[in-house]
């Protein structure tokens, strides 16, 4: 096993000489926790110029095999991007500190948020505002998921398995077997396709045989949706359900939205579509990873206990995977199966957040005004490259001018 370093000597962009490996940890990702806006490659971004060129923690080229590592495994990539930074320069206790410090700012403030939302949430104006934000939310998942589009589509394989996916959903087949069902079915063609004529390696068969067991773990939760009853809401199923999100949905925040639908609106009925557009809505208008987004939904359900254990139900996988998938990192990112596998995964992935989109802007663009806001939000996204914060807020003006000049 590869022992963390430090990878780096004092140098003179080093600010703090002084300072231990484990205290410059605490206050790097902790300032990044509480100014970390505009999403994982926001995120990652922001580390790069803080590990790479001011403090040389690493080496560019080690920080992009970090990324390449971390987008290997579920959970969310940034988050585990810098829980990984924090092993790399000081231990175990840099592990935990840096993953607890980069979420806990962000958890704070949207635990505050949602006690807010509860409040007050019945009073008009807190419906002003997410009328002007919802359709600025649906806008900036549109273009995350037309970027992500152009690095994920490598070639017509990709994109019929994502058309596939789509229409799968739609017809209600169960999340968690299209994307390991996809990436399996992905990994089989392309090996009829390149006349692979040897058996796949053992090892191929892990992801699929996984998502298989997981899904006969979490079978459970989806027996509401067949008898349309609303679950009774328990701290157990909730990080259950938590738990279970955590450790099965790759990529960004944006993946969550599939996972979180089905098993929040369709199959517990905890939440309303509304609701769910309103938490995905505080996740963009916060700091630190948008998968703070449980804090919300779990304030909303069952209150702050709820709340603190969604959240660590959440992220407690991606602090297990980074110490488990440490030891065989480099194997593990050259595999040729395992990148196989993980362009089916993404484009399953992909289509889910196709899915999900369409539903939410149901619900989100509901007039000429709404349609209006989303239009604009993408002609200033795609010429301005603004972040998403100043849009969101943008939105929410909007929203209380609507009615306060024009009324219910």
């Amino acid at each position: 096993m590869e022992t963390p370093t430090t990878e780096t000597a004092v140098t003179a962009n080093h600010p703090n000489p002084s300072h231990s490996p484990l205290v410059e940890v605490l206050w790097l990702f902790l300032r990044l926790g509480f100014t970390a806006f505009g999403g994982p490659a926001a995120h990652i971004a922001m580390m790069r110029e803080e590990v790479v060129r001011k403090r040389q923690w690493v080496s560019s080229e080690r920080f992009v095999d970090l990324i390449g590592i971390t987008n290997l495994i579920p959970g969310p990539s940034s988050t585990e991007l810098a829980i990984y930074l924090g092993y790399l320069r000081a231990g175990w206790l840099g592990l935990l500190v840096a993953g607890v410090c980069f979420i806990g700012p962000a958890m704070l403030i949207v635990l505050a948020l949602a006690w807010v939302y509860v409040t007050y949430g019945a009073l008009p104006q807190i419906g002003w505002l997410f009328y002007g934000i919802q359709p600025v939310v649906v806008t900036i998942i549109a273009q995350a998921i037309w970027n992500l589009g152009r690095t994920v589509f490598k070639g017509k394989l990709s994109v019929g398995l994502a058309i596939l996916v789509l229409v799968c959903y739609f017809l209600g087949v169960n999340v968690l077997i299209l994307l390991f069902g996809g990436a399996a079915l992905y990994g089989l063609l392309r090996l009829l396709i390149t006349r692979w004529h040897k058996k796949p390696p053992v090892t191929s068969l892990v992801v699929p045989l996984l998502g298989a067991n997981l899904q006969a773990i979490f079978e459970p939760l989806g027996s509401f949706m067949r008898t349309g009853a609303a679950a009774p809401i328990s701290l157990g199923l909730v990080f259950l359900t938590f738990l279970k999100l955590g450790s099965v949905v790759y990529g960004s925040g944006y993946t969550l939205l599939a996972f979180l639908r089905i098993d929040l609106v369709q199959n517990l009925h905890w939440l309303t579509d509304k609701q769910l557009l309103d938490a995905v809505s505080i996740g963009q208008f916060t700091p630190g990873p948008v998968f703070t987004t449980a804090t919300f939904i779990g304030y909303v359900i069952g209150g702050w206990p709820a709340a603190l254990l969604a959240t660590l139900a959440m992220f407690l996988p991606s602090f297990v995977l980074i110490a488990l998938i440490h030891p065989v990192a480099s194997r593990f990112r050259q595999a040729t199966w395992t990148a196989t596998l993980l362009d089916g995964v993404n484009a399953a992935a992909l289509a889910l957040m196709v899915g999900v989109l369409v539903q939410l802007g149901q619900h989100a663009l509901m007039d000429v005004l709404t349609w209006a806001i989303t239009l604009l939000t993408l002609v200033v996204l795609l010429r301005f490259k603004l972040n998403s914060v100043w849009l969101i807020l943008a939105g929410a003006v909007i929203g209380v001018l609507r009615f306060w000049i024009f009324g219910g």
